[in-house]
């Protein structure tokens, strides 16, 4: 598992920019971390990274954003509000969990994935793990690794 430490939050959309620049179509960030650990900054940053003009904001009320206007789709999933894989594909969330021609990034991953679990989810092709942890002030230790094809 590789690490990133931030010291700001500019750090950390940073990081998501250079990662939104690598992204093709089919990749799938799962975001785990405490609230205020930083998850919706990573997400502007791979918004900017993908050339999207779109303002990013924590979709925790609508449950997705889809943001467009970039090099590829975004789909902002947060599932925060969800209790486990039944109430995620209760809300018909599926179809952009699953992402073909778009990227899909998930805050609180882990209400859909389960925690602990290293395996691809069927149906994604290639997975990022990124888990956030807060340190002391403005301090984020982001650790993150790649699965599937």
């Amino acid at each position: 598992m590789a690490m990133f430490i931030s010291r700001s939050p500019e750090e950390t959309a940073a990081l998501g920019e250079t990662w939104g620049r690598e992204l093709q179509p089919g990749w799938v960030l799962a975001l785990t971390g405490t609230l205020g650990a930083g998850k919706t900054q990573l997400v502007r940053g791979l918004a900017r990274g993908l050339g999207s003009p779109a303002r990013v904001h924590s979709p925790t009320f609508v449950l997705v954003h889809l943001y467009e206007g970039g090099r590829l789709p975004l789909h902002h999933l947060d599932l925060y509000r969800l209790t486990g894989p039944e109430e995620v594909i209760g809300a018909g969330l599926e179809d952009y969990l699953y992402p073909r021609q778009a990227v899909a990034v998930i805050e609180w991953a882990e209400r859909w994935l389960g925690e602990g679990s290293d395996a691809v989810h069927p149906g994604i092709r290639k997975l990022r793990r990124v888990r956030m942890e807060i340190g002391a002030g403005d301090l984020r230790e982001i650790l993150y690794e790649d699965s599937g094809a």
